[in-house]
């Protein structure tokens, strides 16, 4: 049962490596859009749900958190189509606080008992960092809904393309960490690379909305 989920969970994964170019490329809000984006979204959640059965089975700390905060920005980036103005309800409201949670515990563990999270204390630092900034601005979104003009586009954004660098990460480590071995670096290179570009590309958003 463990290696079939482990196969299924390979597969979702790289059903959603190969699916997320196309939800990019396509046309923003068309019927390719939304059809292939609510396929990568089911992916990434399938993906998440199987790697805390994996990690509960042979337990990996890391892997567990890692999955927790992988799975939010996706979650997070797909909920705000259904709430644009910000506003969350109870489903968005228990997926932040247990993600500020897990990613708040993650930072602390990373800092204090490394070998715990498999001595991963710099990616565990900044991922869990990143988990703690992108919950925490969903809480303050839902005490105070509405903000600046798109800002549901730009949360869209960032929660998607913010899950697809998680899932580079992790093809990284499953290829790299081979030959490179347990280097912080292969963990974070995507973040390192991908996150510039995604507020560069955001930002060419924002002046193009600014012109309309």
């Amino acid at each position: 049962m463990i290696a079939a989920l482990r196969g299924l969970h390979i597969f979702a994964g790289a059903l959603a490596f190969v699916v997320a170019p196309v939800v990019l490329a396509s046309a923003k809000g068309g019927k390719v859009h939304r059809l292939w984006g609510k396929i990568y979204f089911w992916a990434m959640a399938f993906v998440a749900l199987s790697a805390l059965i994996l990690a509960a089975v042979r337990p990996t700390l890391f892997l567990a958190l890692v999955s927790v905060f992988s799975f939010y920005l996706s979650f997070s980036g797909y909920r705000i189509l259904v709430h644009k103005d910000g506003s969350g309800d109870w489903l968005d409201w228990t997926a932040a606080l247990l993600t500020l949670g897990a990613c708040v515990f993650f930072v602390m563990a990373a800092i204090f008992f490394p070998a715990r999270i498999q001595n991963m204390q710099i990616p565990g630092i900044v991922f869990g960092t990143l988990g703690i900034l992108s919950s925490g601005r969903s809480i303050s979104t839902f005490l105070r809904p509405g903000g600046p003009k798109m800002m549901w586009w730009y949360r869209h954004m960032g929660g998607m393309v913010g899950s697809y660098i998680a899932a580079w990460s992790a093809f990284s480590v499953n290829i790299l960490s081979r030959y490179a071995g347990p280097q912080w670096w292969v963990w974070l290179w995507p973040t390192i690379l991908g996150v510039p570009s995604l507020l560069l590309w955001i930002g060419y958003y924002r002046r193009r909305f600014a012109r309309v």
